[in-house]
């Protein structure tokens, strides 16, 4: 351990030289860019980026660009980079994460690696925890860029699609983590390429980083929307399917599992429902509920697969016979035996899209950033991202008078003696900063303060903008400020005139936050630049972690000052150490719980990814997709070929492929049982895949020109491939959220979730083959199909206590990205006005 502990010295030894060395060779062309005038420093963007076409690296660049930005920041906004600033620059540009005091200027730290690796021309994102910063920055720093001949773009929840896309395509782009994440998942819904904002991920700092990709990093972003808003359908396909007979108007296959309606079945629904042909692409609803209420009544069996319970389906585990408590049969399929055995139809919300943090910033290039506390996650930040911590040095010495806590035995003994910390050096002139943990505790305080008449302000990080300006008036002398932990990160306190003589701002914490990053977030808010300051941590023996993770060692003291004064106090470093040790305990505890979603998230991660390309593939094809539909009809047909052709030849179930052939590939006047007899499960392939492809080859003909081929193709397979995927999210989120049950049978829930999540996906995939290969084959072309986008939600991720933070209704947006007014003509085709079409919903 001893040898480990030395090797990361060193190695932080050893960095820190080579980042002093670079940032000498910045300095070298300090006065160089100083001789220059406006015109010839502006220029220099221009002579950097030829630099780089032409074959120069960042690398090659970065003393002399880091010296223009230098530079530029004097003359635009009046600030000059110090030597550690140029150090925090380095650390960034090089892909890590620079470890910086509160006060140390962070933000101007980063205006040189954006401006280095802005001048590739494939965009800079920088990412702040809230759109007040965000705003905030893009205007202060902004304008240097801007000065330097850069673009810079803000992307907040408010913008339309339009100023999305151009905000994405600006050299730096401002931004929420919360945002850029919505927007990666709902570029992957949409259904026309110019709707898509985002270009491909190049290079991000992530301000407050370990906020970002550690505190935020355990709760997913969702986006969810209704599964089902009517059961009509349901009730009306169950009942149409009731009055079917077996053999004249459908066949089932045992084996996979699956009926299929005969000719004389598909010409009965299309009477039932009123529809020409029943596999049109529009009819695509229609056709899955009936698949549905089919498997639901001749498939799925009540008593075995199924029982009812409180007017429930409870699906029964077929190998141990118990009730799956919680779990439901996915793409419809629990709603059709709903409707079949008559109770109630239920309506769920319904998961679309999920992404966690984690997998979505490491989807970047290169990602760095920066925060006052990274050291204590360490470990963290180079096992998930790849991302090493640098602690730089301060500008000026650290002179912050950091206390031992205090403990007290009770609550109120402790907020006594706060209040009464607070009225000393009130009278004194000190600012002071109180930091509570939870937002109860600083009403509690405020109550408190007011019963003694002292005035002060409560800050609860519910207004960012109210925030930003309590806390800049934070260091004003005789100030008491009330506020969360995490309240004022990224806002800088400022000291008033005559607060250094009254010893700098005291920060008191009223608790230790369960992570130490935290408190030392709160202990940073004083002591900035040289100023004093001093920190100071009440504790009790009912605290929260206290109760939870105290030690011993801290109970044994507990006992023996119930015999004393109950306003006893300790201070003692022995405490501070056994906290520290209590934190330690949960902040592994909360690795474990942040890298269990990661290894859930990666089963889905490559899975998303695969998605995603291929949809990307079909949205962006200009010529034919052929080479996509081919081989989806060749994979349809050979899993029914192969499922049927197994054993010896007298066992083959050729009736089977026929039915398949029948009801996904061919009219049953052109294929008989003779012509599949006596031949190989090869040759049947080949027979029904030359019949489908010569269908499809006369669909071709029917349209005019390849651009309608390629337009219905479209359509087709997103409409199928969205549809199966939506619902494959949600069973997959709702496989996860049961799997845990499976620890109690000695199994280890994630590769359990891995091998069924895989199971399920190939499961999805056949699924797609199948549906999109009937649709070709059986639907009438037309040339004015609409793409229409199947996968629309709410996107929401969890705020913690069970409340959603839930995205504003969005405003539709056409083909090519621009709104859809009212009376406008609705984007889907259907030549009705929106409000009486798709904007009903």
């Amino acid at each position: 351990m001893a040898n480990f502990l030395r090797s990361l010295i060193e190695n932080d030894k050893k960095e820190l030289k080579s980042l002093s060395k670079v940032a000498d060779q910045i300095e070298i062309f300090a006065d160089q860019m100083a001789a220059l005038s406006d015109e010839e420093l502006k220029a220099k963007t221009l002579e950097f980026r030829l630099s780089y076409q032409n074959g120069k690296t960042l690398d090659d660049l970065l003393p002399e660009a880091f010296a223009v930005v230098r530079e530029a920041a004097k003359r635009v906004l009046g600030l000059y980079p110090y030597h550690v600033q140029l150090m925090g620059g380095v650390t960034l540009h090089r892909g890590n994460i620079p470890e910086m005091k509160t006060g140390e200027g962070k933000t101007l730290t980063a205006t040189m690696p954006v401006y280095l690796n802005a001048l590739t021309g494939e965009g800079v994102h920088v990412v702040t925890v809230n759109e007040y910063l965000a705003s905030r920055d893009a205007v202060e720093m902004g304008e240097l860029y801007q000065w330097l001949g850069l673009t810079v773009g803000l992307n907040l929840n408010s913008k339309t699609a339009e100023e999305k896309r151009e905000a994405y395509l600006a050299d730096v782009m401002y931004s929420t983590n919360n945002e850029m994440g919505f927007d990666y998942l709902r570029d992957n819904m949409v259904v026309y390429k110019e709707q898509m904002v985002q270009r491909p991920l190049h290079y991000a700092i992530v301000d407050e980083v370990d906020s970002i990709l550690i505190d935020e990093a355990r709760t997913p972003l969702i986006i969810s929307g209704q599964a089902e808003k009517s059961t009509t359908l349901y009730t009306r396909t169950d009942f149409f399917v009731k009055g079917l007979k077996e053999e004249e108007d459908y066949t089932i296959d045992v084996q996979s599992k699956t009926v299929v309606l005969t000719e004389v079945g598909m010409e009965k629904a299309e009477k039932t429902f009123r529809v020409e042909n029943l596999y049109d692409v529009e009819n695509q609803a229609l056709t899955h509920h009936l698949d549905q209420a089919l498997r639901a009544n001749y498939i799925m069996l009540f008593d075995i697969d199924y029982v009812i319970q409180d007017d429930k389906v409870m699906i029964v585990d077929q190998f141990t016979g118990r009730i799956m408590d919680g779990r439901r049969y996915s793409d419809g399929l629990h709603q059709a035996i709903e409707a079949k055995e008559g109770v109630t139809i239920q309506n769920e919300s319904k998961t679309m899209a999920n992404i966690t943090f984690q997998n979505f910033f490491r989807m970047y290039k290169k990602l760095a950033g920066m925060t006052g506390t990274a050291k204590t996650e360490e470990e963290e930040f180079r096992e998930i991202y790849n991302i090493s911590v640098v602690a730089i040095p301060t500008n000026k010495p650290l002179v912050r008078d950091d206390r031992p806590d205090l403990l007290y035995p009770t609550l109120i003994s402790k907020f006594e003696a706060v209040v009464e910390e607070i009225k000393e050096r009130h009278a004194t002139g000190q600012p002071i900063l109180v930091g509570t943990v939870a937002v109860e505790t600083s009403e509690l305080l405020s109550g408190l303060l007011k019963q003694a008449k002292i005035k002060h302000e409560v800050l609860n990080a519910k207004n960012h903008f109210k925030e930003a300006e309590i806390i800049t008036n934070a260091g004003q002398k005789g100030s008491i400020t009330i506020a969360t932990n995490m309240a004022g990160r990224g806002t800088d306190i400022k000291l008033g005139a005559g607060v250094i003589e009254a010893g700098g701002l005291c920060v008191i914490g009223t608790e230790r936050h369960e992570s130490r990053r935290i408190d030392n977030q709160l202990r940073g808010r004083a002591g900035r630049q040289g100023d004093p300051g001093v920190t100071q941590f009440y504790l009790s023996l009912e605290d929260d972690l206290m109760r939870r993770f105290g030690s011993e060692r801290i109970q044994a003291v507990l006992e023996r000052l119930k015999v004393q004064d109950e306003d006893a106090v300790i201070q003692s470093k022995m405490i501070s150490r056994q906290v520290e040790s209590a934190q330690k305990r949960v902040e592994g505890n909360n690795y474990d719980t942040r890298k269990n979603v990661l290894q859930y998230d990666d089963v889905m991660r490559e899975q998303r990814e695969i998605m995603y390309k291929q949809r990307l593939e079909v949205i962006m094809e200009q010529e034919s997709l052929k080479k996509v539909t081919i081989p989806m009809m060749a994979r349809a047909i050979n899993r029914m070929v192969q499922l049927h052709t197994q054993g010896l030849k007298e066992e083959w179930s050729l009736q089977n492929i026929l039915d398949f052939a029948h009801s996904a590939v061919v009219h049953p006047d052109d294929l008989s049982l003779v012509d599949l007899e006596n031949k190989s499960a090869i040759e049947i392939q080949t027979i029904l895949l030359d019949a489908a492809k010569e269908i499809y080859t006369e669909k071709e003909q029917q349209l005019n020109g390849t651009e309608q081929v390629l337009e219905f193709e479209k359509v087709v397979i997103l409409r199928v491939v969205d549809s199966k995927w939506t619902d494959h999210i949600d069973t997959m989120d709702q496989l996860r959220q049961g799997i845990g049950l499976v620890a109690y049978g000695q199994s280890n829930p994630l590769v359990e979730y891995q091998t069924e999540g895989f199971r399920l996906f190939e499961e999805m995939i056949a699924a797609i083959d199948y549906d999109v290969t009937r649709l070709l084959m059986k639907s009438q072309i037309r040339q004015n199909l609409q793409r229409e986008q199947v996968a629309k939600g709410t996107t929401a991720r969890s705020a913690g206590d069970g409340e959603v933070v839930k995205e504003a209704k969005k405003k539709p947006v056409s083909a090519d990205g621009t709104k859809v007014g009212r009376n406008d003509p609705c984007p889907c085709g259907s030549g009705k006005k929106y409000k009486n079409c798709h904007g009903q919903a």
